[in-house]
């Protein structure tokens, strides 16, 4: 897929975020901090409910850690605001919905089922500069664990702050990092 590293793809999308009206955003708009594109397949749906409340639980820690969320599906942006205005667990949230009705986002991605006209159930950081840090695609029936997506930005931005420095398995932040060398070879 090799899309680890590489610079995000333009885009225009409406988004639909509480307590505002429709606004657009661009990928101009997400550079200049990390953001977190986290596609799923459709509004009024059964798993994807589930994920994006677990997710909202991780809100305010990730607007603390400069992290912008947009929960993205191939629904119009009225849309996500309908889901939003009747489900108790959408009602409470408050990340913008990107409307990818165009298959825009879901291309550049590349997460849309061609013929099915919806995104795969995939998650993206992005740092700063507009690069795919991390990226994570699971199947339909399965749902994401927003604990250990906000444990691998931590780890990123920790890595991109120090250079030289990685995170072994499982780190915490707070946690041993290494610094590769050719001493470590065969050592760990």
């Amino acid at each position: 897929m090799g899309i680890i590293g590489s610079t995000i793809k333009p885009f225009n999308a409406t988004a639909f975020q509480a307590g505002k009206d429709f606004f657009d955003v661009t990928d101009e708009d997400v550079k200049g901090k990390w953001a977190v594109f986290f596609f799923y397949p459709a509004d009024f749906t059964f798993v994807c409910p589930t994920e994006l409340e677990d997710l909202g639980e991780q809100y305010n820690m990730l607007q603390k850690m400069d992290v912008e969320v947009y929960a993205v599906s191939t629904d119009t942006h009225f849309s996500h605001k309908a889901w939003h205005d009747t489900s108790e667990k959408i009602g409470k949230l408050n990340f913008p919905f990107l409307g990818d009705q165009n298959h825009v986002l879901a291309r550049n991605f590349d997460v849309l089922r061609e013929g099915a006209g919806l995104a795969d159930r995939a998650t993206f950081v992005v740092d700063p500069d507009g690069v795919i840090q991390i990226m994570e695609q699971t199947c339909e029936g399965v749902g994401r664990n927003a604990n250990e997506l906000a444990r691998k930005i931590k780890a990123a931005q920790y890595v991109r702050a120090n250079p030289g420095q990685v995170c072994p398995a499982a780190w915490e932040e707070g946690g041993d990092t290494l610094a590769p060398s050719l001493d470590l070879v065969g050592k760990i």
